[in-house]
This record gives structure tokens, C-alpha cells and sequence, in this order.
């Protein structure tokens, strides 16, 4: 029968203290990082899948820009963006196509001096029905 050596038990320590505290405080700033960039991107998905929507909307072609724009905020208001200034959107008429470009940045505070800049560039060719 073969014995338990339990010798080299006693060198086995585990993370030291300040291990321990560089793990606390890089994973500490990955949820902040995370807590304050979210919500931005998750805007900027839902900015996104409404210009999307716009694609085939009866009488888009016949629209005015003011009038895509109103439409846009609507669409914006319902799914909660509140951030968002109608000022990024630029909406051009090219023919049977309305051209649409977004372009706006983020900015939040990270902590105490430290800022964070999110830019965001989308531009969509549309067609009305």
C-alpha cells in the first residue's frame, strides 16, 4: 500500500495580498469600463436598428429632410434614446434614394479627471416604398 506524501503541502501558499489586490483592481476598473461604456453602445445598436427601419417606409422618397428627421426622433423617443440630438443627423435626397448620415460622439465621465470619447459614423442609402 503506497503511503500520502503530503510534504509539499506545506510550500503552497496561494495569491499573495498584493496579487490579490492588483486582480481586484484591474477587474474593478473592466466593470467600470464596462458599467459606463455600455449604455452607449447599446444606444448606438438601438440609433441603428431604427435608421434601419426607415428602409421601405411608404412616401420616404416624396419626404423632406425635416421630415425624415421627425420621423427618426419619433422612432427614437419610443425606444428611450433621450441623449441623442437630431443635429448628428444629416439627410440628403439623391435621386429616388434618401441618404442618411449620422455622426456623433460620447462622452462620459469615467472617474474623478478621467473622461471617456466614444465616436460613432453611420450612413444608410434608403428607398421608399
Amino acid at each position: 500500500m503506497k503511503k500520502n506524501n503530503f510534504s509539499g503541502m506545506g510550500r503552497q501558499g496561494g495569491a499573495s495580498a498584493l496579487i490579490m489586490m492588483v486582480m481586484v483592481l484591474f477587474f474593478g476598473g473592466l466593470l467600470t469600463l464596462v458599467i459606463k461604456l455600455g449604455p452607449v453602445y447599446l444606444d448606438d445598436i438601438t440609433i441603428q436598428e431604427a435608421l434601419e427601419s426607415l428602409d421601405g417606409t411608404e412616401g420616404l422618397s416624396n419626404m423632406g429632410p425635416a421630415q425624415v428627421r421627425t420621423l427618426i426622433n419619433k422612432r427614437l423617443s419610443v425606444n428611450n434614446v433621450r441623449g441623442f440630438d437630431a443635429k448628428n443627423i444629416t439627410v440628403e435626397k439623391n435621386g429616388e434614394f434618401v441618404v442618411i448620415k449620422v455622426d456623433y460622439e460620447v462622452r462620459n465621465n469615467l472617474f474623478s479627471n478621467v473622461d471617456t470619447v466614444v465616436h460613432f459614423k453611420h450612413e444608410y442609402e434608403m428607398t421608399g416604398k
